[in-house]
């Protein structure tokens, strides 16, 4: 499968920042850039890459399980005391030094299918780990978007409340100039400079909340966080976006056909029936055919007196062998059924898996779309609570400067028009994301 289809959405939602992974703007990272640093530092990614090639690696052994053995080599040492010369075939009691020249060879011509099916097995290891790294790479991204997602949604929190201080502190001035023109009574500033002390604390509470998201962001893109540490936030209208035409069972469907996670768990499947094979492949016999070639060279004379040079005696000496080799498994202390009674449990756990993974896919989609669903109607409840508290509270500061309502009242409309500002932009943000999430499970191009 190609990189994660979440990669359209991030480059048409954001502004593009060419960067490299080790030279990049802490103070101007937009979600693409984020999601490339998390992918070049994610330990469990790396780990996923390398469980891939080692599974390459065992390709390999096992392909050279079809290829001749051969190895060679020398020895040389010396004998003392009484031993057998090998030139005279007589017990003397010489010091006799020898050279040994050797190589061997083997090739195994049948093994009861076992290496076939083992490089099988392999193939099918190699194409699961690389769903794996996919799977883990989809993982990354999303946690990534949430986490960039937060960011965004506290620093509009931080604006609202940073406008209902600036609010208040308007407010405050102006109630200041009518008390000291006497026109209205301490009380009312005394109760305007509590709510304004509120609101500072409620803005100091944003920018904690924003910072900790920061920091959140920057550990899982395991980089070092400062306070030079920001993000570029998008211009998202949640108008844009609308929820899909298709029912949950459609997603699912179709999601089966792309996600990673399925492909590994069913290559797990086919990966363990290859495995019953090899397991049973060891009640077969094995045939195999070997070679070897010597030849020494020893510091004494032969029977005649004369001692032959060193290539004289490789030449005369030189001998050769070859063997066929018949291996039938009679009795193996039960070694062979209990391979195959583990590789068909190990089967047995993969199908498990395979519907676990099935089952953790429709839950997951189910969960999307019913959050997805739910977020819609927050929204769209959130703009007419917006509207509506937005007019009630220009009419409460109308009559609260005309002296028509006590401070209480002027007090009460702010809140709940702020806090309504507050809870659209959560329902907005909530539901762009749930929405993105839906056409990530479709495999649509995402696009804004």
């Amino acid at each position: 499968m190609k990189k994660l289809l979440l990669i359209t959405f991030l480059l048409s939602a954001f502004t593009k920042i060419e960067l490299n992974a080790q030279n990049f703007d802490p103070t101007a990272l937009d979600l693409e850039t984020c999601i490339e640093i998390a992918l070049e530092n994610n330990l469990t990614l790396q780990r996923s890459q390398t469980n891939l090639g080692i599974a390459e690696a065992n390709l390999i052994e096992n392909r050279g399980q079809r290829i001749p053995t051969f190895s060679t080599g020398a020895s040389t040492g010396y004998r003392w005391g009484r031993s057998i010369n090998p030139v005279t075939n007589l017990f003397e009691n010489n010091r006799i030094g020898n050279v040994n020249l050797f190589s061997n060879s083997n090739f195994t011509i049948f093994a009861g299918q076992q290496i076939t099916n083992s490089i099988q097995q392999n193939k099918i290891d190699i194409e699961a780990a690389q769903y794996n790294v996919l799977s883990t790479e989809n993982t990354i991204t999303l946690n990534v978007i949430n986490f960039f997602i937060n960011v965004v949604f506290n620093s509009e929190q931080l604006k609202i409340a940073q406008n209902q201080l600036e609010t208040t502190e308007a407010q405050l001035e102006n109630t200041t100039r009518l008390v000291d023109a006497g026109s209205l009574p301490l009380a009312n500033k005394l109760d305007i400079q509590a709510q304004y002390a509120t609101n500072r604390l409620e803005v100091i509470n944003a920018e904690n909340t924003l910072r900790i998201s920061k920091l959140n962001l920057a550990q899982a893109l395991q980089i070092p966080f400062s306070d030079d540490f920001n993000v570029l936030i998008p211009e998202l209208d949640a108008g844009n976006y609308s929820m899909l035409d298709k029912e949950v069972d459609e997603v699912f469907e179709t999601a089966l056909t792309i996600m990673p996670e399925i492909k590994s768990a069913e290559l797990g499947v086919e990966s363990a029936e290859v495995g019953v094979k090899l397991a049973q492949g060891g009640y077969f016999p094995t045939l195999g055919v070997g070679g070897s070639a010597f030849s020494n060279y020893i510091d004494q004379p032969n029977f005649a007196g004369v001692r032959d040079n060193f290539s004289t005696q490789i030449g005369n000496n030189f001998s050769y062998s070859g063997s066929f080799q018949l291996n039938i498994p009679i009795l193996s202390n039960m070694r062979n059924r209990a391979n195959v009674q583990r590789a068909r449990l190990q089967k047995r756990l993969s199908q498990i898996q395979e519907v676990e993974t099935y089952n953790q896919l429709r839950q997951d989609i189910e969960t999307a779309y019913t959050n997805a669903y739910a977020a819609r109607q927050s929204y769209q409840a959130s703009l007419i609570r917006v509207a509506s508290l937005e007019e009630a509270f220009r009419i409460a500061q109308q009559r609260f400067d005309a002296g028509a309502i006590n401070f209480a009242d002027y007090q009460l409309g702010q809140n709940n028009f702020f806090n309504a500002q507050a809870d659209l932009i959560t329902s907005k943000y909530t539901y762009i994301f749930r929405v993105k999430v839906l056409d990530f499970y479709l495999g649509n191009p995402i696009k804004l």
